[in-house]
């Protein structure tokens, strides 16, 4: 058979490309929903992967939830993974969509489709958005026009922090299962807020010397957090500091109790000692130390209710739904992941108005009932 090396240039030369493959994908039978295809030969490549671990722990997906690929095959990937290893972790970089940049006008649906299904198979959620690395490399970094490299080298320092424990000896050692056990007292709570310190502009960094003080006030800055929420609207079920270099752990506990002292309106009081900490005696290559921090607040439920005020403008009008029932899917199914996610914020909210008190009450009332 002989071929063609089709070539498309400019605005207008890629729309007629974008018809004209849409017309021969038509005439030879090809359809743009690969993931019901590929997700056998997908899962055959996992599964080789997975015989080769001596131990394998977990899985770490990364993924946009406004996307097609990401948002579909990335959360079929999911459940197809936990259906096999049901015993094994899993977690997920996920990239949210920003509050105001927008990529495709169909990331409400795409978004709240995925969270729907992160909910039921995914352990642990990082949770990321390209609008709040943007303000990072901007603001803190101080780079002019920040590349698409730039917002990922933030993610793969903190991704870096997260399994720095597996990959190097510590002096307290955390991994993704301790971690989610720390981090997780509800399980369908289990999406977080991450951040790294030191973040510094290239010319004040020879200026800098680092000390665990100055990384804690940095990891638990608002303009640190990754995803377009802040901390300082909720409250901390729980948290985790993941600090790496030579350092002594006595001066790591004292700057996490001066944290949790200084700002306990911030933390929820009825889980005492809630924030975890670790230390991992090798630093990132370039820097003498630096610190992870996880967070998981009920803050976050402003990703989550953003996301479900424009899913449910677009779906009343049911806007652009036929791109989505013409591929098998049913209105059902977004009637579920609307609820889902509704629920998910009223959990949130239920526990950030939660007080120590309320629960004392209810149990002398539980007591008297039972004395009647």
């Amino acid at each position: 058979m002989r071929e063609i090396l089709h070539i498309q240039g400019g605005q207008c030369g890629n729309q007629i490309g974008a018809k004209f493959w849409e017309v021969i994908c038509d005439e030879h039978g090809i359809d743009h929903t690969g993931s019901a295809e590929l997700i056998d030969s997908v899962l055959d490549v996992v599964r080789k992967e997975a015989e080769n671990c001596d131990c394998l722990q977990g899985f770490q997906v990364c993924h946009s939830l406004g996307g097609g690929t990401g948002s579909g095959m990335g959360t079929l990937l999911i459940s197809k993974i936990r259906e096999e290893y049901p015993d094994r972790m899993m977690m997920t970089f996920s990239v949210f969509p920003s509050p105001k940049v927008s990529d495709t006008v169909v990331e409400p649906y795409n978004a709240t489709l995925s969270v729907h299904q992160l909910v039921e198979n995914a352990d642990e959620c990082m949770v990321l958005d390209n609008e709040a690395l943007y303000d990072i490399c901007f603001r803190t970094l101080k780079l002019s026009t920040p590349t698409f490299g730039d917002l990922n080298h933030l993610i793969s320092a903190t991704m870096s922090g997260v399994t720095c424990c597996l990959r190097f000896p510590g002096q307290l050692n955390s991994d993704l299962r301790k971690l989610a056990v720390n981090l997780i007292p509800f399980p369908r709570l289990h999406f977080f807020m991450v951040g790294f310190a030191p973040l510094t502009s290239r010319g004040s960094q020879q200026y800098r010397s680092l000390t665990v003080p100055e990384l804690t006030q940095q990891m638990w800055d608002s303009k640190n957090m990754m995803c377009a929420a802040d901390p300082r609207h909720g409250r901390y079920l729980t948290a985790s500091a993941m600090f790496r270099g030579k350092m002594s752990t006595k001066e790591v506990d004292e700057q996490m109790i001066n944290v949790q002292n200084k700002n306990s309106s911030y933390f929820v009081e009825w889980i005492p000692n809630n924030v975890k900490s670790s230390v991992c005696d090798i630093p990132p290559r370039g820097l003498t130390m630096s610190s992870t921090f996880i967070g998981n607040s009920t803050s976050i439920q402003e990703m989550f209710r953003r996301v479900s005020e424009q899913f449910t403008a677009m779906f009343r009008r049911k806007a652009f739904l036929h791109w989505y029932t013409g591929e098998g899917m049913d209105e059902m199914e977004f009637t579920e992941a609307e609820s889902n996610m509704n629920d998910l914020v009223a959990e949130y909210q239920q526990y950030q108005d939660a007080t120590a008190d309320e629960e004392e009450y209810e149990e002398d009332y539980e007591e008297e009932e039972q004395l009647v």
